[in-house]
């Protein structure tokens, strides 16, 4: 895939020195211990496990503990590359793949989508040979060409991958494929809804859903995440990105009364929890729209504290009058006026 012209690279968001990801969180939940990179001779060493490291960082994303990652993912990728250069087997490739995927979703998320981008294409390339590998690196193509502003390629990566994965009689599919299918599905919505495509927005989410009544929760080999929450959760972001707030902010209302959505990662509910603050600051309820960044901030501190979306509502706040304390109190602590 050829290089969109990228705007230029934005400036790093401010670091946040509270440490993120030990102990539990507030709802109980154990948290991953600091994720450290060990390294060890790649190509057949014993003692060297990539598939556990990169198990650990998966978790570690999950947990949104992005400093710890942007620290192990250096050592990670440099050893999942010497393993792969060494073996050539289908293992090594998905490891590599794996440990691109995880680097381009942590630098979008962090405001790097041109370096996102990159790491995904790298990931595309590795698995070339591989439709259902490669099938798991259009997603984060996809989510690093929306945040560049790039949604129509977005769509035009993420829906003929959906068709690739597909075999002759779809409930054949197996459960990894359909996984993957539905991931691809969401992500090739959230694109439609950045072109304005809302009929195209309920036919993607309309497949979502099917195949999501057909999984169970259970292995989910690539790691994409998708469930018949993730699909619920979808609704109410491409609402808010096609413009139409108050739908999203009445789904949203939905979603809280099905209690779902808090089976998904705390990464996952704290960005969701972003895109719904955004949505009641389009309808300019602003004691909403904090009380939800406070919300998002308790569920995970580090996808508010350290991502440039969560600024950027802070900002709107900050233009709506006197904050509230403790959205005030958030505002400092990131180093912005309240």
């Amino acid at each position: 895939m050829r290089r969109p012209d990228t705007p230029a690279r934005p400036g790093h968001p401010a670091t946040n020195r509270r440490r993120i990801g030990r102990g539990r969180d507030r709802r109980g939940t154990r948290r991953p211990r600091p994720l450290r990179h060990r390294p060890g001779p790649p190509g057949g060493h014993p003692d060297w496990r990539p598939g556990r490291t990169g198990g650990h960082a998966w978790l570690a994303y999950e947990h949104a503990d992005y400093p710890g990652l942007l620290r192990a993912l250096p050592g990670l990728l440099g050893d999942a590359q010497l393993a792969h250069a060494a073996t050539g087997s289908g293992k090594t490739a998905s490891l590599l793949v794996q440990a691109y995927r995880i680097a381009a979703s942590v630098l979008v998320k962090l405001g790097q989508a041109d370096l996102g981008w990159f790491a995904a294409d790298r990931a595309m390339a590795v698995a070339s040979s591989d439709p259902a590998l490669s099938a798991s690196a259009v997603v984060p193509i996809g989510q690093a060409l929306r945040a560049l502003g790039c949604a129509r390629l977005a769509l035009a990566a993420t829906v003929p991958a959906t068709h690739r994965i597909t075999a002759a009689r779809p409930p054949d599919d197996t459960p990894g494929i359909l996984l993957l299918r539905g991931a691809l599905l969401v992500e090739a919505a959230r694109a439609a809804a950045a072109c304005g495509d809302t009929d195209g927005v309920r036919e993607l989410l309309d497949q979502a859903t099917s195949i999501a009544v057909q999984v169970d929760g259970g292995d989910d080999p690539h790691r994409v995440g998708f469930c018949p929450a993730t699909v619920t959760l979808a609704r109410v972001t491409a609402a808010a990105d096609l413009g139409d707030a108050h739908e999203a902010v009445t789904r949203h209302a939905e979603v809280v009364a099905l209690g779902q959505w808090l089976r998904l990662p705390v990464e996952h509910r704290a960005a969701y929890l972003l895109d719904v603050a955004r949505a009641h600051l389009m309808v300019g309820d602003l004691l909403a729209a904090g009380r939800t960044l406070i919300q998002a901030d308790r569920t995970a501190p580090g996808e508010v504290r350290l991502r440039p979306a969560a600024r950027t509502v802070i900002a709107e706040l900050t233009r709506g009058g006197p904050l509230p304390a403790d959205v005030a109190s958030l505002a400092t602590a990131l180093g912005l006026p309240a």
